[in-house]
């Protein structure tokens, strides 16, 4: 099984589209063939983003769907503890919990749809950066 962190944006995107790769590596998630990463922060940051006004009115759901995707999420995640920052790594302060998940966590894929905040700061950790639809073909091949 592959252990990945996605960023919030893969996140976000699966809940606004059911036919995109990020709600497709969702579902491979629900089968099992990918374990998930999460800090506290990182899910805390999902939880946050997903309940905007905005980024409700655009994914449809209530609060307490997303409570309960959430919950569901959760229970498919490994919790990763941070036991060291290396910060700065990245140009964009934002994206740092998301390389410390990935880190700390050993994960075999950072995954998210901005390929290029990540890539300068990943290859000194062994961490590869794929896009949702590059992990979906992985997976299938």
């Amino acid at each position: 099984m592959l252990r990945v962190v996605f960023d919030t944006d893969v996140i976000v995107t699966a809940l606004r589209s059911a036919t995109g790769a990020s709600n497709a590596v969702l579902r491979e998630v629900a089968h099992g063939r990918l374990t998930p990463l999460v800090t506290p922060a990182l899910f805390l940051e999902y939880e946050a983003v997903l309940k905007r006004p905005d980024q409700r009115l655009a994914h449809g759901l209530g609060l307490a769907e997303v409570d309960r995707f959430l919950a569901a999420f959760a229970a498919a995640c490994e919790a990763v503890e941070v036991s060291f920052q290396w910060r700065p790594q990245l140009g964009d302060a934002n994206e740092e919990m998301v390389l410390e998940a990935a880190v700390n966590g050993r994960a075999q894929a950072l995954v998210t749809h901005n390929v290029r905040d990540f890539v300068k700061g990943v290859e000194k950790f062994g961490v590869r950066v794929l896009r949702p639809g590059e992990l979906l073909k992985e997976l299938r091949s």
